[in-house]
């Protein structure tokens, strides 16, 4: 079994460039199966979702060809709508290839998603907004069937905000007669970058990024070529282990626009930095400052996806912080690892309250994604040799984390 190893206290310097954003390519790659012909994506992320997901799209008929961050995807010649049940789920993005399906076939089976156990996310707004559209759903030996006969437009309105739900209306929109308007969108930027892809492939929608959609449904899409933009998640995990380290670091290529609540939450901890031509140079120098309390938001809001990377921080800042978690109510699982670690946690329901003292090196457990960041954040600061075991989740949104941070200074290896 494969492990990470790392030597704690080694301060970081140096630039590294920011991936392709997984929440972004995901989407885009489901997306494609709405053109009957060739779409190309550039700087698409190395990692394994989107591998995944490469080999679900190949069982449903994609060729596919992947190269220094380039896919090609030939959807000419799909024909099959079952996604395989255990590649389906293996992760929870799967369940976005229903819209696509569904606009371009008359039928779909998926089973239900999987990916990383951080809390309830059930899919009722995809199946409800769906619905709406005109798919009726059932239940078969443990899978989830779609079939239509047309999509029609409509009006929908979302009782509660959902990337993954207003993603799959508006896949299922594009080619759907008439016109139709979501309403109490998710406005986060993997939405925009969707509907932007969708748009340069000839697709009619307007009001991405606000709250109000408006799709035209054509008859047909073209192809396209697209650049997969900058992934803001691993872009602001880079910025907390700055902030740990209390080290001075440059990150190339960062979607500096879409993380104006991390950085000005960086600030009060008393980080500086300074961004000038695509560059986010970063001083954590004076990274000292506890913060009282931080809630997890939908966009523009601080992101559930940076808030144990950002515990792992705070528990190296003197004093007591709290963090509160909006979005997923089992995020703090990593909570208990980071504890092994020396970290002074107590957590009250949805509320984690943190004092801030020294972490030590320990053998650890990535439990999922995003969780497994924040500990390998916790020990680039431990005294001591740190151990992470199951790094394969951190490989599921990360390129290679160790060796971008061996490039920063960090003595971490893959064991």
């Amino acid at each position: 079994m494969k492990e990470i190893r790392i030597e704690g206290r080694k301060p970081l310097e140096g630039e590294i460039k920011i991936q392709g954003s997984k929440n972004a390519a995901l989407p885009i790659m489901a997306a494609a199966l709405l053109h009957k012909g060739e779409i190309i994506l550039h700087q698409c992320p190395d990692i394994a979702d989107v591998h995944t997901m490469a080999e679900i799209m190949k069982k449903l008929g994609v060729k596919i060809q992947y190269k220094n961050h380039t896919m090609v995807l030939d959807c000419s010649h799909v024909k099959e709508t079952r996604i395989d049940f255990t590649e389906g789920r293996k992760m929870r993005s799967s369940v976005i290839l229903l819209g696509s399906l569904l606009g371009r076939f008359q039928d779909a089976c998926i089973p239900y998603p999987g990916g990383c156990v951080i809390g309830k996310r059930p899919i009722d707004l995809h199946i409800w907004a769906l619905e709406k559209l005109g798919v009726s759903f059932f239940e078969k030996e443990s899978v989830l069937v779609a079939q239509r006969k047309k999509l029609q437009g409509t009006e929908i309105v979302f009782s509660g905000s959902s990337v993954g739900a207003t993603q799959n209306a508006v896949l299922a929109s594009v080619l759907a007669e008439g016109v139709t308007r979501l309403k109490n969108c998710a406005c986060e930027p993997e939405v925009i970058w969707l509907c932007d892809f969708l748009c340069s492939c000839g697709a009619k929608i307007t009001g991405a990024g606000s709250r109000t959609i408006c799709i035209r449904g054509v008859e047909k899409l073209h192809g396209t070529e697209y650049t997969i933009p900058p992934d803001r998640i691993v872009a602001g995990t880079y910025v907390c282990a700055s902030a740990i380290t209390r080290s001075q670091i440059v990150l190339s290529n960062a979607p500096i626009e879409e993380m104006e609540a991390l950085l000005c939450l960086y600030q009060k901890m008393g980080g500086q930095y300074e961004a000038i031509g695509g560059k986010l140079s970063l001083c954590s120098r004076w990274v000292q400052y506890p913060i009282m309390r931080q809630c997890t938001e939908v966009y523009p809001g601080f992101p559930t996806d940076l808030q144990s990377p950002l515990m792992a921080v705070l528990s190296t800042i003197p004093g007591q912080s709290c963090l509160v978690e909006n979005i997923f109510e089992d995020r703090f699982r990593t909570a208990d690892q980071l504890k092994k670690m020396g970290a002074d946690i107590h957590i009250k329901g949805r509320e984690a309250w943190i004092r801030g003292g020294t972490l030590k090196g320990a053998r650890v457990e990535a439990q999922e994604l995003r969780g497994g960041a924040a500990l390998v954040i916790a020990g680039l600061a431990a005294e001591g040799v740190t151990y992470i075991e199951n790094p394969q989740y951190i490989e599921r949104g990360y390129e290679d984390i160790c060796q971008d941070l061996k490039m920063l200074g960090a003595a971490i290896e893959i064991e």
